[in-house]
C-alpha cells in the first residue's frame, strides 16, 4: 500500500525540523511526505528550501487559516492509500508506518487508525494510564485519553488528529469539516469526521504501540493552550456541540442538550462546572461558563439552519 504522510505546519520551523527527523528513520518508509505551509509562513520556507534532499517532500501551499484548510489541501493531492496524519510538534516512533500500515492490510472495513501520544510540557512527560479512550457516551459526552492509552488495539469512536491515519476510500467524498471554528488548531476538528466515518460503517483503531512523541508547540492563533481566551473557549465547544449534534439520535439530542447545559465537562461548562468553580475561579469561571454557552448556541443555530436535506437520520 502506498503511504502519504500530512503535515500541517505554521511558524514552528525547528519542531517540524524534529519530525521531519523522525520520519527519515521510518522502518517502513513513507512513499511521500506532504507539508502544508501557510503562504505568509517565511521561517518554515526558509526551513524547507533548505532541508537535506532525504525524504519524498512535497510542499502544499495554503493561504487560508485553520488547520482544517490545510489538512483538506493536503487530502485533495496525496497519492497514498493511506493518509497518515500528525502535527508538526510531534516525532512519531520508527515504526509508526509500519504499524498504521498492518492494521489496514489485516482488515478491509477498517477507515482509520490512531495510536498514543506521549504528551510533553516543556521536560515533563504526562504519565498515566486509561483503559478508556476515543469514546463517545451515549449522552454525548466525548472522552479522549489517547495520550494515556494502554492494553491491546480495539475499536474506537474518535481518533487524534497528532497521530491518526485515514484509508483513502473511506475519506475520498468526506472532508474536514469547514464550519470548524478557530484560526489555528480548531480543536475537535476530527471529531466530526470520525464520527461521519463510523456512521458510514468504517471502523477506527486505537493501537497504545502506534506512538507519537508529542511536545506541544507555540500556537499562534487565539488559542494558547493553559491561556484562557472567550473566543478560543467558545469556538472549542461549538466545534465539539456542532460535530455532536449533527450525528447524534433524535432521542440521545435532547438528553445532550440537557446534559450540555446543566452539566458540561470541564472544556466546556454547564451549569454544574459554574458552581464547582466559581468560589475559586470567580469572574473566570462566569467568562468560562458564558463563552461555553456561547458556543453551544451558535452551534444549535448552525446546526437548525442547515439544509434538512442533509439530515443523516431523517434520511432514515
Amino acid at each position: 500500500m502506498m503511504i502519504s504522510v500530512l503535515i500541517p505546519t505554521y511558524r514552528r520551523a525547528k519542531d517540524l525540523a524534529r519530525c521531519l527527523a523522525a520520519l527519515e528513520k521510518q522502518t517502513r518508509p513513507a512513499d511521500e511526505v506532504l507539508v502544508v505551509v501557510r503562504d505568509s509562513d517565511v521561517e518554515t520556507w526558509q526551513l524547507l528550501e533548505a532541508f537535506p534532499n532525504v525524504l519524498p517532500l512535497r510542499i502544499v501551499t495554503v493561504s487560508v487559516p485553520g488547520v482544517v484548510a490545510a489538512m483538506n489541501a493536503g487530502v485533495d493531492v496525496a497519492k497514498g492509500e493511506i493518509i497518515a496524519i500528525t502535527d508538526d510538534d510531534a516525532a512519531p516512533h520508527a515504526d509508526w508506518l509500519e504499524r498504521i500500515e498492518a492494521h489496514y492490510l489485516a482488515d478491509a472495513k477498517v477507515g482509520g487508525v490512531g495510536g498514543r501520544d506521549r504528551m510533553h510540557y516543556g521536560t515533563h512527560l504526562v504519565e498515566g494510564q486509561s483503559q478508556v479512550v476515543g469514546r463517545l457516551q451515549w449522552f454525548g459526552r466525548a472522552i479522549g485519553n489517547h495520550h494515556l492509552g494502554v492494553g491491546n488495539a480495539r475499536e474506537v469512536d474518535i481518533l487524534k488528529g497528532v497521530n491518526s491515519s485515514y484509508r483513502r476510500a473511506a475519506i475520498a467524498n468526506i472532508r474536514f469539516d469547514q464550519r470548524m471554528r478557530g484560526t489555528g488548531a480548531q480543536v475537535h476538528h476530527e471529531l466530526m469526521l470520525c464520527l461521519t466515518l463510523k456512521r458510514a460503517g468504517w471502523k477506527l483503531i486505537y493501537d497504545p504501540q502506534i506512538v507519537v512523541d508529542h511536545y506541544l508547540g507555540q500556537r499562534f492563533d487565539e488559542d494558547r493552550r493553559n491561556q484562557f481566551n472567550a473566543t478560543a473557549f467558545s469556538n472549542m465547544t461549538y466545534n465539539e456541540t456542532l460535530s455532536l449534534l449533527e450525528h447524534l439520535t433524535p432521542a440521545r439530542r435532547i438528553v445532550f442538550s440537557i446534559w450540555a447545559v446543566l452539566v458540561g465537562t470541564r472544556d466546556a461548562w454547564g451549569l454544574v462546572q459554574l458552581l464547582r468553580f466559581l468560589p475559586s475561579q470567580g469572574k473566570l469561571a462566569w467568562q468560562k461558563w458564558l463563552a461555553s454557552m456561547h458556543g453551544r448556541w451558535q452551534a444549535w443555530l448552525t446546526w437548525s439552519d442547515r439544509d434538512r436535506s442533509s439530515d443523516v437520520w431523517a434520511q432514515q
